[in-house]
C-alpha cells in the first residue's frame, strides 16, 4: 500500500515520516491554511526527504494557484509531483502543467464528479478526496464503484490510524492519503499517529 502524508511544513517531521516508511511526503502551498508551507519551508522539506530517500516522492499540492505557475514553482523548488486539487483545474490545464513537469497528479471528489475514472485528464494518479479537501471529514465510500476508478487510485478524506484498514478494504485502493487525519492541531503532525497511520495501512 502506497502512503502519503500530506500538510508537512517541518523537514524533522518529513524525515520521521519517511523513517517509519512513507511513500511520498506532500506540502501545501497556496490556500489551505493552516498547512501552507513556505518556499523556503518547501525546499528545505524536499532536500530532507531525497537526502533520506531517493524512493519517496514529494509532492506540492497546490489549488488555486495557476497550473502553469505551479509546475514551474514545483520544478524550480525541486518536487518530483505536482498534484492540482479541486475542480478549478480543467484538461488544459493538467496539459500545460506536464509540458513543465511530466509528473502530475489530478485530486477531486467523487461528490461533483460521480462518474470520475482514473486517466481523464492524463494524471499520473488520481486522488478521490472528500467534498471538503482537508477538513478531515468522512465521506461516503459506498461511492466507489469497485473497479471504476482505474488501478492506481488513492483515498483520502476523512482517513485516521483508527479507520484507515476498515476503508482500504472498503474501496480497494492503491494508496492512501492523509493529513488532518495524523494531527495533534490544525498544521501541526503528531509523530505517533504518523507512525501508527503508515503501519495500519502498510498491514492492511
Amino acid at each position: 500500500m502506497y502512503v502519503k502524508i500530506c500538510g508537512l511544513r517541518d523537514a524533522d517531521v518529513a524525515q520521521h515520516a519517511v523513517n517509519f516508511g512513507a511513500d511520498a511526503i506532500g506540502v501545501v502551498m497556496g490556500s489551505l491554511r493552516p498547512r501552507d508551507a513556505s518556499p523556503e519551508t518547501a525546499a528545505k522539506i524536499v532536500s530532507t526527504v531525497k537526502a533520506a530517500s531517493t524512493r519517496v516522492d514529494t509532492v506540492l499540492v497546490v489549488n488555486r494557484i495557476p497550473a502553469s505557475e505551479a509546475a514551474k514553482m514545483a520544478r524550480d523548488l525541486g518536487f518530483d509531483v505536482l498534484q492540482l486539487h479541486g475542480d478549478a483545474y480543467e484538461l488544459e490545464d493538467f496539459t500545460e502543467a506536464r509540458a513543465i513537469l511530466p509528473r502530475v497528479w489530478r485530486a477531486t471528489s467523487l461528490a461533483t464528479h460521480p462518474e470520475l475514472q482514473s486517466g481523464e485528464y492524463s494524471e499520473e494518479h488520481l486522488l478521490v478526496d472528500g467534498a471538503q479537501p482537508g477538513s478531515g471529514e468522512t465521506w461516503d465510500l459506498a461511492r466507489v464503484k469497485p473497479g471504476a476508478l482505474g488501478a492506481e487510485w488513492i483515498l483520502a478524506g476523512g482517513l485516521t490510524p483508527e479507520n484507515v484498514s476498515a476503508a482500504i478494504s472498503a474501496t480497494s485502493p492503491w494508496g492512501v492519503d492523509v493529513s488532518s487525519g495524523v494531527e495533534s492541531a490544525p498544521g501541526v503532525k503528531d509523530l505517533a499517529r504518523v507512525e501508527r497511520f503508515i503501519r495500519a495501512a502498510k498491514q492492511s
